[in-house]
């Protein structure tokens, strides 16, 4: 327990940096924890399946890139964040995208749209950008039973089901609503389906219940041994029947008509 509030301490410390620090520091937690890298990994082969053709000669743009390493997996892509990190090819808020109309074959995005201040503008410029038969392809915190009880109290964001489509946006990192997925694809379908006809949602799929929470995010020490990663791998097979209420996780497919 000692040892565990020492890290937890440690990392606090280490958040009251700026923001680029705070990044650097994400990427050398996730490359550090097996459980979150191998979860990473995962999200970002379901991104890459997701996206409607195969992924070579085409323009793919990640989202909210931030500390990851999508490269390694789709090396084509294009990374972004709304913070100037060198290491990503671009800056820019994807409220005010910086590409022509049409002129983007697949956005892809892990725990980016809940972070959205506006999302009728947010999908006003993923419809805008995109190519006819393009997608957009997410991974976003669910609102299943399970999900709903650890999101609301064992994380640091808000997660509010009632809350609408807009809220203020005092920070890029801090400011969320971890069940905006939900309110727009779920609650909110038929006016999202109004406001976006050409946007097609070809997907809504629950999944990964235990894996990001063993791995202790970026915030915690990982809760289980490292040896242990393909256990719970099999443990989630097991139970896949149940991830509409024990999914900690959406994977999202948009594509546009």
């Amino acid at each position: 327990m000692r040892a565990f509030l020492k890290a937890l301490s440690s990392r606090s410390n280490k958040n009251k940096l700026d923001d680029y620090n705070k990044t650097i520091l994400h990427a050398k937690i996730i490359q550090e924890n097996k459980f979150l890298k191998e979860t990473y990994i995962d999200f970002y082969n379901k991104l890459k399946r997701g996206i409607h053709s195969n992924t070579e000669n085409k323009r793919i743009i990640e989202l909210g890139s931030g500390g990851g390493f999508i490269k390694k997996i789709i090396p084509n892509a294009i990374t972004s964040d709304i913070i100037k990190i060198p290491e990503n090819d671009l800056n820019f808020s994807a409220l005010a995208m910086p590409f022509k109309n049409e002129e983007v074959d697949a956005f892809v995005m892990i725990d980016v749209m809940h972070h959205s201040g506006n999302a009728k503008l947010f999908f006003k410029e993923i419809a805008r950008c995109l190519k006819k038969g393009g997608t957009a392809v997410m991974v976003e915190p669910a609102n299943t039973f399970w999900g709903r009880f650890i999101w609301k109290n064992f994380h640091h964001e808000d997660f509010n089901p009632k809350g609408k489509w807009e809220f203020k946006q005092e920070s890029p990192l801090k400011s969320a609503n971890g069940a905006l997925p939900w309110i727009i694809f779920r609650r909110d379908k038929s006016k999202f389906l109004k406001l976006f006809p050409n946007l097609k949602i070809v997907e809504i799929r629950a999944h990964t219940p235990f894996r990001y929470i063993i791995s202790g995010g970026l915030s915690f020490p990982q809760l289980l041994p490292s040896f242990t990663y393909p256990l719970i791998v099999f443990l989630e097979k097991l139970l896949s029947p149940l991830n509409n209420f024990i999914g900690m996780f959406y994977t999202i497919k948009i594509l546009k008509e």
